[in-house]
């Protein structure tokens, strides 16, 4: 009885460390509470622990278009929290962490170059 109940334990625990929450385009163009100064588009799969993809940021002042950014990072175990690094083609790069929840992104930028908002809210467009 208890090599059942470890044996069941361990495919759940591996079905749920499965699930890529993070594939996807996320934006922030669907917000309706947001300043639109900006649009923030995420365009990540995740395979595993491992995210890997591309980021743009663009807006009316052109001040605020990045170009297209390079993505990578890994999700932290349980699966709903992941660290990503953006790195510009000139080297500039910034950290940020992702938490998702229930469909939707929190995007927090933790520290180096101004490349994306401090925070933002993102949906996701497509899977």
């Amino acid at each position: 009885m208890r090599k059942i109940i470890l044996i069941i334990a361990f495919i759940s625990f591996s079905a749920y460390s499965q699930t890529n929450q993070f594939t996807g385009t996320w934006s922030n163009e669907n917000c309706t509470n947001c300043n639109k100064k900006y649009i923030l588009n995420l365009n990540i799969a995740q395979s595993n622990s491992k995210i890997f993809g591309t980021a743009e940021v663009t807006g009316k002042d052109e001040k605020l278009n990045s170009g297209i950014m390079e993505v990578t990072g890994y999700v932290y175990v349980l699966g709903e929290k992941a660290q990503i690094t953006i790195k510009t083609k000139d080297g500039a790069s910034t950290s940020a962490v992702l938490f998702v929840n229930d469909g939707v992104i929190q995007l927090s930028k933790r520290g180096g170059s101004d490349l994306i908002p401090k925070e933002a809210i993102l949906t996701k467009l497509s899977e």
